[in-house]
């Protein structure tokens, strides 16, 4: 930190594409640069480069100057920006098929270019923004492009039982609810400075609480395995998977409740993870941890019990990219280029591979494969039906039902109340419109929008949504602040913001009440390695 001429003091900040200053909208109180050439500033609202302001490596009256990272950013803005927002989706539009050109087709078109443009900015943005990044992600190729191809081909992955106008209601309502999301997430960089009465201490990791929770994660991962029959059943296929669980005895065959199968998953596949999402942490930043036999020894088995319980054959594809996109931002937390490659590769593979990942749902006499040339048809006749089963919750209210006005999220939070305590537990929101819509398959995403809008009808998904922009920006902002410059290897915020990124793609896919185990879960091993002491001897170095 150095003093500048006029008594105010400077400071540097790493990420993103070169050093930046901390003074763009998402940066607080407004600093100058240390002297030397660290990079560009944010320049424009969302920290894309090329916007205006001064280079950071400017004392006030130097020479300009720019890192190489921020030249790749420029040479890479323009290419970005114009393929999501205007390539892509023209590309989708021009394609052709029996769908009409109405209010609906319109507005999703806007949606997508809407969702390309932000999502570009995540990208660019000199900070790297996890939770921002994955929220704008799943936007526009869950509720964007692959909606925008259903509507351009006019086929559905799930039947649309309502009129077409509960169609163009549910992509206004969508496109709402983004517009709410940018705007908390602008008021959270506007936060007004709070002078705090006491200084908190920071939540750290418990050297022998997090060998306890390795002890846990072998214990539960083990479990695991030996019910299913073996490490050889998890790279079968998830049909075999779910017959072992039925012979093991957990779950009843005959039983509406799925609680036991449901809390051995959750504790044999989160336990190892989390456990393992610390250890990573623990030797990217602490030489002396590599140096030591028995944090290798535990992450090695840790490695191998995730690649049996956590891979992609054996669980579903949602939950794979939550174990992905953690591990990623866990093992690499200052690099911009890992974070920018899983952003705009992640568009990539979720347009084109993630479709057809379902090739291990079901053994060789269950799978059927997609016949189709096209490019964009797998994104119309496959599991995107997050905007088409919002226009079935409008529906279904529409119909005789009504907004649960928080009955459906009580639910969620009161996950581990079983059901003969609670008779009238609500049930999964998906489960609950997929047999209204009389469906054989009840196993139907519940996007958050249509969550917050059951609820809480307009007005309450828009604030719901405005409070978790708000949130959402001021945890990315906290973690843009810590991650480059704590090294300490115990910080839990360098753990929970990654993992919470990952597990976006669920809680925004829904349901609610579905993925509620896991995050109780999570929640629980949080706590038991959280620590507040600072005696260093009790915490990792």
């Amino acid at each position: 930190m150095a003093v500048g001429v006029s008594g105010k003091r400077y400071a540097s900040y790493a990420g993103g594409a070169g050093d930046v200053r901390d003074g763009g909208p998402d940066g607080g109180p407004h600093r100058g640069p240390v002297s030397g050439p660290v990079g560009a500033t944010d320049g424009g609202p969302d920290g894309v480069p090329g916007g205006p302001g001064a280079a950071a490596g400017d004392l006030p009256g130097g020479p300009r100057t720019t890192a190489p990272r921020a030249v790749l950013s420029r040479a890479l803005a323009v290419p970005l920006v114009l393929g999501l927002v205007g390539f892509l989706p023209a590309l989708v539009a021009v394609q052709p098929g029996t769908g009409p050109r109405d209010e609906a087709y319109w507005l999703q078109l806007v949606l997508t270019a809407y969702a390309g443009a932000r999502l570009s900015a995540m990208v660019l943005t000199a900070r790297r923004r996890l939770m921002q990044g994955t929220f704008w992600l799943f936007v526009y190729v869950a509720m964007g492009v692959a909606p925008l191809a259903q509507a351009v081909l006019g086929r559905v992955p799930t039947p649309l039982v309502g009129p077409r106008s509960d169609l163009t209601l549910a992509t206004a309502l969508v496109l709402a609810g983004c517009v709410a999301f940018d705007v908390g997430a602008l008021l959270a960089r506007h936060r007004p400075a709070v002078r705090r009465l006491r200084v908190s201490r920071p939540a750290s990791v418990s050297r022998r609480r997090l060998y306890l929770l390795v002890v846990l994660a072998f214990a539960a991962g083990g479990l695991l395995i030996v019910k299913l029959g073996g490490p050889q059943v998890f790279f079968s296929s998830r049909q075999e998977i779910s017959a072992s669980i039925q012979a093991s005895g957990v779950a009843a065959a005959d039983s509406d409740s799925k609680a036991g199968s449901a809390f051995l998953r959750g504790f044999g596949t989160v336990l190892p993870l989390l456990a393992f999402l610390f250890l990573t942490r623990w030797l990217v930043t602490s030489r002396a941890a590599r140096r030591r036999p028995l944090p290798v020894l535990m992450w090695s088995g840790l490695l191998l019990l995730n690649l049996v319980v956590n891979n992609p054959v054996s669980n579903p594809r949602y939950w794979f990219l939550t174990v992905a996109f953690s591990i990623l931002f866990t093992a690499f937390p200052k690099s911009p280029v890992m974070y920018r490659s899983a952003l705009a590769l992640g568009v990539v593979a979720a347009l084109l591979l993630f479709p057809f990942m379902d090739r291990f749902r079901y053994d060789e006499n269950g799978y059927r494969p997609v016949q189709s040339d096209s490019v964009i048809e797998p994104l119309a006749i496959k599991d995107y039906d997050q905007m088409v089963m919002f226009a079935n919750t409008i529906t279904h209210v529409d119909t005789g039902s009504s907004h649960s006005w928080g009955r459906q999220l009580s639910g969620a939070a009161l996950f581990f109340v079983p059901r003969s305590v609670w008779p009238d537990k609500p049930r999964d929101t998906g489960i609950r419109v997929g047999e209204w819509m009389g469906t054989n398959n009840t196993n139907l995403s519940s996007p958050l929008w249509a969550e917050l809008w059951l609820d809480f009808g307009t007005a309450g998904m828009t604030a719901g949504f405005l409070g978790l922009g708000y949130a959402v920006a001021r945890g990315d902002r906290r973690y843009a602040r810590l991650a480059p410059d704590d090294s300490r290897p115990g910080q839990v915020m360098a753990i929970v913001v990654p993992a919470i990124a990952g597990y976006s793609f669920i809680l925004l896919r829904g349901s609610l009440l579905q993925a509620s185990g896991r995050i109780g879960i999570a929640l629980l091993c949080l706590a038991l390695v959280t620590t507040f002491r600072s005696d260093p001897r009790r915490l990792l170095r």
